[in-house]
């Protein structure tokens, strides 16, 4: 039997890794390694400086404390398989929030399958777009969208091949709609993510000052072609953009060697 394994960065008992487990379940054995709590905006982080406990939750379910994203993968790579054997597919996710544009270099979602495909597994990044986050959490998902869709690309993998190469990754990001209103599937390019500085600044009791970073709205520069993720979304699309971790400006090598 193909075998899936999942994290995410919402933390072991977030409701979306556990749509994942009911929307893979049937296709595949499901192995699940997570943060023991939530590491959103962690990025591609590797825990160095200190050690990291494999916590045993339940059967092919694991927790690690303090872990990142990135450490779940590679703490499971190394010790929960056999030598000689890896998991078919990694999936990170379901993620409560969009994961498009230069915000995939923040992610601990897209970190978790990173780290996949440096490993030489075929990865998978998935995410939910929230209209109002605390809001739609409130009010509970139901995953609709999120879970046939990732249930037709992983199947498709299993039964066929990764469609792309080594170092590479499918970042998916799913609109806050029902399956009903669904247009279909759209392959994307990561759009331009317009960025404010919303910080917050408070005093503890003791007088001494601290900073909230807030979440900023979901705004993006217009492309040419209209063919982003953030616009594919925005027309009641699933964007899947294929993401490679070579970040070398090729079209640059040229002018800086004129440069110097």
């Amino acid at each position: 039997m193909k075998q899936i394994l999942l994290t995410n960065d919402d933390g072991f008992d977030a409701i979306g890794l556990k749509a994942l487990i009911e929307a893979l379940s049937p296709i595949a054995k499901i192995i699940v390694v997570a943060p023991a709590k939530n590491k959103s905006a962690c990025g591609h982080s590797l825990t160095l400086d200190r050690p990291l406990r494999l916590v045993n939750v339940d059967d092919d379910y694991y927790k690690i404390d303090d872990g990142t994203p990135t450490d779940c993968v590679f703490i499971s790579l190394n010790n929960l398989f056999k030598e000689g054997f890896k998991p078919d597919l990694v999936i990170s996710g379901i993620n409560i929030g969009a994961n498009m544009g230069e915000d995939i270099t923040y992610s601990g979602t897209a970190a978790g399958a990173m780290e996949a495909v440096l490993q030489g597994i075929p990865a998978i990044a998935i995410s939910q777009v929230c209209r109002n986050r605390c809001e739609d959490i409130k009010e509970g998902f139901d995953f609709a969208l999120a879970k046939k869709t990732i249930a037709k690309i992983a199947k498709k993998i299993l039964d066929d091949k990764f469609p792309l190469e080594n170092r590479k990754f499918l970042n998916i990001n799913i609109p806050p709609i029902s399956i009903e209103e669904c247009e279909g599937i759209k392959i994307t390019k990561a759009g331009f993510r317009e960025y404010g500085n919303d910080t917050h600044r408070h005093y503890n009791p003791r007088g001494e000052e601290f900073y909230w970073i807030g979440l900023h709205p979901l705004i993006w520069q217009e492309s040419p072609n209209k063919n982003c993720d953030f616009e594919a979304i925005k027309a009641n699309y699933v964007s899947i953009t294929p993401i490679m971790l070579d970040l070398t400006s090729y079209n640059d090598i040229e002018k800086l060697n004129n440069w110097l």
